[in-house]
């Protein structure tokens, strides 16, 4: 028994082509974005109470704010980017036309990711140099050899 993508594609090259690829896309990447959304709220809690000096409201509610920037913003792109590319007529085409638009949505993914660290860890950095204690000034003077 074929995929149902896999028949229609086969059965009907042209504009079916397209719709089926197009459906796939949406429910590969949509469903993407929603597991890594999961993942980095689940898992970046303990990151962003760190960042926030133990303000657990604090922590939460930015945590909450950056799943609902997330989706708007990757959803956002994987709607705007189903309609540019190749359009598939076969099932080599969908299937190419298929990986290229997920592989660039886990692109985007990733690079959204790792701006978030990159500013979460900025963030942190400078709360931990403003609660540390100066530096002491010497006691004492050493005679060089």
């Amino acid at each position: 028994m074929k995929p149902i993508l896999f028949a229609a594609l086969a059965a009907e090259p042209g504009p079916a082509a397209t719709i089926w690829t197009y459906v796939a896309y949406l429910l590969i990447s949509v469903a993407l974005t929603v597991w890594v959304a999961r993942t980095l709220h689940k898992n970046g809690r303990i990151f962003l109470v760190d960042s926030f000096l133990g303000n657990e409201a604090l922590a939460d509610s930015v945590n909450h704010l950056l799943v609902v920037g997330f989706y708007l913003i990757n959803i956002g792109y994987v709607t705007l980017a189903l309609k540019y590319g190749d359009k598939p007529t076969d099932a080599r085409t969908a299937l190419e036309t298929l990986s290229t638009k997920v592989g660039l949505v886990l692109v985007v993914l990733g690079l959204m990711h790792f701006f978030n660290l990159l500013i979460f860890s900025k963030m942190r950095r400078r709360a931990t140099l403003h609660r540390s204690t100066p530096p002491l000034l010497p006691q004492a003077h050493m005679k060089a050899p």
